[in-house]
């Protein structure tokens, strides 16, 4: 059974960030049991808080050590807490691997999160970015998100209304400090509404011969699409896409795509705005494969930054800032990153 609570100090967290950079953190504390939060939280080595709750390390960058200790859950407990036949509300804990998780829940015949295979991270975390892919977003199949506020040493439990989603967004990035994420709950059918007309994914299908397609096969092809596309961070470090495509006012769009014909243009959060391709943009600039030292942009997806050995991650965010500013000059529009950063702002 693993231990409640594991303290570590000095810690290296190498190992503990896909972008592979080095930083240290004063003291990393691990919990697998959630219960012993306020417990944990109320010694004296934490008396000034935590400065940083540590999932997975997939979504985010180093440019500096954390400014005090760390935390870590580690509890994997996954639960089915209702099921009708038609709906299921599954419950997993912070801890649980993403990709692990929908690949349990497409076993089990539930749909909803196949275009979301292969995201690297925690569940934990999920809900803080609001990740999306493929057409898809997590906030779409939350029911609830359950969060331990340490200034209380309350544990609430937020319907996905007060959890305030947006693009890459919620209430837990917003106020990183307010709220550790413990679990989340998702609601999950039976009976698939399956979205396979974004970013070639009905192409894949396709491609496999799949005409017929179902949730896992959904799965599979955007394991092949992001296997192929993006490098796996155990061989070159890197935190996925690294900027988000970034919202503008429908006419700054539609004057941008009449000088530029070939520029991809999505829906926005409402009618009078517009989503663009942050990939497009940096393509554009000559950044696809480029490289300063070991801080560059991966060769087959211009949105990941890579770590090629040993970037620091000072290096690599100063890397990111000199392609923000070439497509703001060149076209007007402002690139930022997806990934939280320590130790800098951006």
């Amino acid at each position: 059974m693993k231990a409640a609570v594991r303290i570590v100090r000095d810690a290296a967290l190498d190992y503990r960030n896909t972008f592979g950079v080095a930083a240290r953190a004063p003291l990393l504390v691990e919990v697998a049991d959630v219960t012993a939060l306020p417990e944990v939280l109320s010694a004296p080595e934490l008396a000034d808080g935590i400065a940083l709750v540590l999932g997975g390390g997939s979504n985010l960058l180093f440019a500096g050590d954390p400014a005090g200790p760390v935390l870590a859950l580690t509890g994997e407990r996954i639960e089915t807490l209702t099921d009708d036949g038609a709906h299921a509300i599954v419950r997993a804990d912070a801890g649980v691997p993403w990709h692990g998780f929908v690949m349990q829940t497409l076993a089990q015949g539930l749909a909803g999160l196949e275009n979301l295979a292969l995201i690297p991270g925690t569940v934990g975390a999920a809900p803080i970015q609001n990740i999306g892919a493929y057409g898809v977003e997590v906030r779409e199949f939350i029911h609830a998100v359950e969060a331990f506020e340490p200034a209380t040493g309350q544990l609430h439990r937020l319907d996905a209304a007060a959890c305030a989603f947006s693009y890459r967004d919620s209430v837990f990035k917003h106020a990183p400090d307010r709220y550790i994420v413990t679990a989340v709950e998702f609601a999950l059918p039976r009976m698939p509404a399956l979205k396979l007309d974004y970013a070639g994914l009905g192409d894949e299908l396709i491609a496999m011969g799949i005409d017929a397609p179902t949730p896992q096969l959904v799965a599979a092809a955007v394991i092949a699409i992001r296997r192929r596309k993006l490098p796996d961070p155990a061989v070159l470090g890197n935190a996925g896409s690294f900027f988000k495509n970034p919202i503008v006012p429908a006419a700054q769009a539609e004057a941008l795509q009449a000088q530029y014909p070939a520029m991809p243009v999505f829906r926005g959060n409402d009618t009078g705005t517009r989503k663009l391709s942050a990939a497009w943009f940096i393509d554009a600039c000559g950044w696809k494969g480029q490289r300063d030292g070991d801080a560059g942009v991966a060769a087959s997806h211009a949105l990941v930054l890579v770590n090629h050995g040993h970037a620091t991650g000072r290096q690599l965010l100063d890397f990111a800032r000199r392609i923000a500013d070439s497509v703001q000059l060149r076209f007007g529009v402002a690139i930022e990153p997806e990934p939280r950063l320590i130790g800098a702002t951006w």
